[in-house]
């Protein structure tokens, strides 16, 4: 039976940093500001450090964070990365074992666990928490407050009480929302390179950034050639968000830039938002020339191997889909949906994995 994996309707996800509204010191410093509205850093590179939500409204912090709580594996794995991880005091939805990095994964499962899945609001005030990185951000049909509408969730009064800052990982809380689709991963860049700057590890922020573009742009000059209308038309299939009516990548989500990075034309370009219940008929009318087998991670080789088998053999047995092209022609990319999804780190290797499939020989 295949697992079930939570996942919400209006999908939340890694991205762009920003501090919940009305802190009570969240006066804007002045003290540099980005012109894309990162972390506002000062002079010395050092602190105070002030950043904005969505609505750019400010907060300001005067040091780093000591103590702080994560809502889910996704804000995890970033200060992971970032070098941040004796900071972590909890977190909420835990990493399975072994489904993070090699190098995070002994240190993850450390991770006091505070909430199977959404962290109770006593629980997480009581956290001793002096930051706390919500994934959830509040978002027209989620509801308000941390999680959404995912259970009784603090007030930003609430928060201020228990002397906790409310941040939240933006692209997720912005994505929506945004002005324009989503074509390169900028916004993640000024995610990691704000989380960077709050927890004072700005260096290794920007070894992580670096790195990232050096995929990217290596990618770039292999396929950038493709005439854009001869470019392979591409389809993410959430396997794990269900069968009986699919989910489509629009072109808010971070996953839409992975995409096209990589050369490819996600079918739902079309869409205005980051995730969007379709019908069948609608990828039918698109006939993809590839599908992804979009399975969440299940914390080992030989059982990510058995979930992609699964997730093919339903689209081979399926009589709605048994007839796409990318289906009789056996053209599946076999690469986890977090990565995929999730904005950060590793965005820029799916967009070079991507690519070496879609581009072999071109791409190394």
């Amino acid at each position: 039976m295949r697992s079930r994996v939570w996942w919400p309707t209006t999908a939340v996800v890694l991205g762009l940093l920003a501090a919940g509204c009305g802190d009570g010191d969240g006066e804007d410093t002045g003290s540099g500001r980005d012109a894309r509205g990162g972390a506002a850093v000062s002079a010395s590179g050092g602190f105070p450090v002030s950043v904005t939500d969505c609505a750019g409204a400010g907060t300001t912090f005067a040091a780093a964070p000591k103590r702080i709580v994560t809502a889910n594996a996704a804000g995890l794995e970033l200060l992971l990365r970032l070098g941040a991880g004796d900071k972590v005091a909890g977190t909420g939805f835990p990493p399975g074992k072994g489904t993070l990095p090699a190098g995070l994964d002994a240190r993850a499962q450390q991770v006091k666990v505070l909430g199977r899945t959404v962290i109770a609001k006593e629980k997480l005030l009581g956290s001793g928490a002096d930051l706390y990185l919500d994934t959830f951000a509040s978002m027209s049909g989620m509801g308000g407050g941390a999680g959404g509408g995912m259970g009784d969730a603090p007030t930003e009064a609430e928060f201020r009480a228990a002397g906790i800052r409310h941040v939240f990982l933006k692209s997720t809380a912005c994505a929506a929302d945004r002005k324009s689709p989503v074509t390169d991963l900028s916004a993640v860049e000024d995610d990691i390179t704000t989380l960077g700057a709050v927890t004072g590890t700005s260096a290794r922020a920007k070894e992580l950034v670096a790195g990232m573009r050096k995929t990217v742009d290596a990618v770039r000059g292999a396929v950038g050639s493709t005439a854009p209308d001869a470019r392979p038309t591409y389809f993410f299939f959430d396997y794990d968000a269900g069968t009986k009516q699919p989910v489509a990548v629009c072109n808010r989500q971070v996953a839409h830039a992975v995409i096209t990075l990589a050369g490819a034309r996600n079918v739902f370009a079309g869409c205005d938002g980051d995730f969007k219940q379709v019908g069948w008929e609608d990828v039918i009318a698109k006939d993809p020339d590839w599908i992804q087998l979009g399975v969440r991670d299940r914390g080992g080789e030989a059982a990510n191997n058995a979930a992609f088998d699964e997730a093919r053999r339903w689209l081979r047995d399926n009589p709605a889909t048994k007839g796409l092209k990318a289906v009789k022609e056996g053209h599946f990319v076999r690469i986890g949906s977090e990565r995929t999804t999730i904005a950060g780190v590793s965005n820029a290797d799916t967009v070079r994995d991507i690519a070496k499939i879609l581009y072999p020989g071109k791409v190394g």
